[in-house]
This record gives C-alpha cells, sequence and structure tokens, in this order.
C-alpha cells in the first residue's frame, strides 16, 4: 500500500516536505522539498486515491498527561480543558483538545490553537489534498526506551523525550536547550540520533546513531504505525468514498435535487408576485368601480353587473342615453377644462346630474354656454371654493 506523508511547518510560507512510502515494499516511491504550503497543489495527482497523512510542526502542539479520577467518565473528559488551564496562555474556548493514549489514570492529550488547526486544514484543503491522519511530527520519531531522540530537517530539529513528550525548534536554540539540561542530570543524558550529519559535542550526554537514513524515511516509517490522530472532534474528516462511479452518480443526483428545487423557489416566487399584483389589481378595479357606480350594490359576479349597468346607462327610460350625452360634452369639458367628481344619471327625466371641478367661475360658466350651444338645458346650484379650485353642482337636460 502506498501512502503520501507531508510534513507542514506552522505558517503557509515554511518549506513543506513530502514522501510518497510503500509500505509492502517498504520503500520510498518519490520524495522531496516545496518551498511553501503555496506549491502543495503540486502533490495532488501524486496523492491520486493514496492516503495523505501530515505531519505538522511540534512547537504548535502542548503535549500532556493529565490525571483522570478513578470513576471519571464523560464528564471527566469534559472538564479536561479546565484540568490544563492554568498551564496554557489565552482562552480555553481558542484551544483545541484531542485525546490520546489512556494507561490506568493517565490521560494523553495534545492541545493546538483552534486557529492552527483551521490553518493547517486549509493549506491542504486549497491544495485538494484528502488528508485523513495529522499527528504532531516529534510522535514520529523512534521511541527508545530511556533516551531521547533526535532528527534535524535542515535548520529545524526535532526531539522526543518519551512516548507523549517532545520539542521542535530552530537547531541551534534547541541544541542549547539540550546542553543546558544535559548539564543538571546526574547521569549522562543518553539520546539517539538520527541526523543527517554530525552534531558538536554536547557536555554530560551519550549520542548515538543508530542508522543513517534520509530524515522522512524515518519519519513515515514510525507515523505510519502510530494510533493517534489529531484530527478528531471538530476536525474530524469523514471517510472518502472509493467508488467513482458512485459518487458521480451521487453528485448528479444533488445537482439534479438543487436544479429541483431551485425552479421550485423561483415559481414560488413568481406566483407570489402574481398573487400580489392580482391583489392590487382587484384593489383598483374595486375603487374605480365605487368612484364610477356608487349606487352599485351588493353583486358576486362583478363583470355581469357592470354589463348590466352599461345597457341600463346606455338605453333609459326616456330613450335618451347618458353615454350619447357625454360625448356629445366632450368638447364642452375640453374647452372649459372642467372635470366632472360625481355622475348621476336620471332616466326618467333624462337628466345628468355632477358635481364639476373648475379652476373658477369663469370655465364654469363657459362650459354651461358651450353645453346650451349643444342644445342641453343647464341648471347651476351651489358653487363652492375649495384649495384655489371651484366647485358646483350642474343638473343637464336633453
Amino acid at each position: 500500500m502506498e501512502q503520501l506523508v507531508v510534513r507542514l511547518g506552522a505558517d503557509r510560507q515554511d518549506p513543506v516536505y513530502w514522501i510518497v512510502w510503500s509500505s509492502t515494499e517498504q520503500e520510498i516511491i518519490a520524495s522531496g522539498q516545496l518551498p511553501d504550503a503555496g506549491h502543495l497543489d503540486t502533490l495532488s495527482e501524486r496523492a491520486g486515491q493514496r492516503p495523505v497523512t501530515a505531519l505538522v510542526s511540534g512547537s504548535e502542539v502542548l503535549l500532556k498527561r493529565v490525571t483522570m479520577p478513578a470513576r471519571g467518565g464523560r464528564k471527566a473528559i469534559a472538564a479536561i480543558p479546565y484540568m490544563l488551564e492554568d498551564e496554557l496562555t489565552g482562552d480555553i474556548n481558542d484551544q483545541f483538545f484531542a485525546l490520546g493514549n489512556k494507561q490506568g489514570q493517565q490521560q494523553d492529550v495534545a492541545v493546538v490553537r483552534r486557529e492552527q488547526m483551521q490553518r493547517w486544514k486549509a493549506m491542504l484543503d486549497d491544495a485538494g489534498l484528502y488528508c485523513g491522519a495529522m499527528l504532531p511530527d516529534v510522535l514520529a520519531l523512534p521511541e527508545h526506551e530511556g533516551q531521547w531522540t533526535i532528527l534535524n530537517l535542515d535548520q529545524q530539529l526535532l526531539v522526543r523525550q518519551d512516548s507523549w513528550q517532545g520539542m521542535q525548534g530552530e537547531m541551534q536554540w534547541m541544541l542549547d536547550a539540550i546542553s543546558y539540561y544535559a548539564k543538571r542530570q546526574e547521569e549522562p543524558l543518553k539520546i539517539a540520533s538520527y541526523c543527517d550529519h554530525d552534531l558538536p559535542t554536547l557536555a554530560n550526554t551519550d549520542i548515538t546513531q543508530p542508522v543513517q537514513d534520509m530524515p522522512m524515511k524515518v519519519l513515515v516509517q514510525h507515523a505510519l504505525a502510530t494510533p493517534f490522530n489529531l484530527l478528531q472532534g471538530d476536525f474530524k474528516v469523514k471517510k472518502r468514498r472509493t467508488n467513482n462511479a458512485l459518487s458521480q452518480w451521487r453528485l448528479a443526483a444533488i445537482l439534479a435535487t438543487v436544479a429541483l428545487l431551485s425552479t421550485f423557489v423561483d415559481k414560488g416566487i413568481e406566483l407570489q408576485s402574481l398573487s400580489s399584483k392580482k391583489d392590487d389589481l382587484t384593489a383598483q378595479i374595486n375603487t374605480e368601480v365605487e368612484r364610477g357606480f356608487p349606487n352599485l350594490g351588493p353583486y358576486r359576479d362583478l363583470r355581469r353587473k357592470l354589463n348590466e349597468e352599461m345597457r341600463s346607462l346606455e338605453q333609459g327610460g326616456s330613450g335618451v342615453s347618458m353615454l350619447v350625452m357625454l360625448s356629445q360634452l366632450a368638447d364642452a369639458f375640453a374647452s372649459s377644462k372642467v372635470k366632472p367628481q360625481t355622475l348621476r344619471f336620471d332616466k326618467t327625466r333624462a337628466e345628468l346630474r355632477m358635481q364639476a371641478q373648475a379652476s373658477n367661475y369663469e370655465a364654469l360658466e363657459r362650459f354651461k354656454r358651450e353645453a346650451e350651444s349643444r342644445g342641453f338645458t343647464v341648471e347651476q346650484g351651489a358653487i363652492n371654493n375649495t384649495d384655489n379650485q371651484v366647485v358646483g353642482s350642474l343638473a343637464i337636460r336633453s
């Protein structure tokens, strides 16, 4: 089985080390180094369907052991962040806690800032790499009982102190820290070095070199045998489907469903808009009908009722049509600019009564003269001034 293992730094600008490893043949298929995480997408083709494991900078992961209550259950596990609160910098809500192995009452816990976990996930996701496992690089070092293990990646030094303790950082700083610690021990500090070059002499240390091999080969062999995975809880990944045909059909079904739902939503919005417009139009029609036929009375079928009223207006009892009268008075309305506000037609007397609005008294007189010149009799009623307008009552007989 072949796997792609990448080692990520704390930031996108840090170099990325990678290796394609055959666990069946126990050999390297390919390996290399990228200048930064922005070039990770060049590995997507190499990854193919291979599982991807990410080693992440140990300097960003705090490895702790917590003593749990003898009968600790879920509540005790939920309390772990508060047990470590005094040892952490920053709000515990900003930290992510991943559980490791438990021996007796000792629970291994890895603590990482959530922001850092999101950064590593984004590096891989942006490159199209499906990562199923992630662990601190120091836990990928070989474990030697009673010894520290060290390995360098260029000028970065990885140190594993025991099964659940390690540190990582710039080489010279780390060597100074190891020397400082060793000088304070009664016995020489035993170190197994997998570094690819000779180290300076460190006081009170006993350094052995088990093998001389590529750093990433050393890391990948032990990383794949480590059961711990940082991708837990909120960062747990879903298993990827390996059936490509099924995935394609599933995608097609999802797209078809989305398209169908979009159509229903569009039609629903369109129907709602049309319904709103229909209600507005109905209200406008009712307003206009009430203005034109204030005495229309109750009705069930507006069209039929209006047709009846129109026939009644066209053929009054006197044989005079209201519509004909209005047609003959059209020029009088136009020339005088008099506007009827209300109209009532008395069929028996062939009389048109109206409230008319004009700009002044002269306009009403002009309308009266024009109407009388066309053979109508006009009786003028009360005249009032309203808002710089003149409103008068007129009775017009044919």
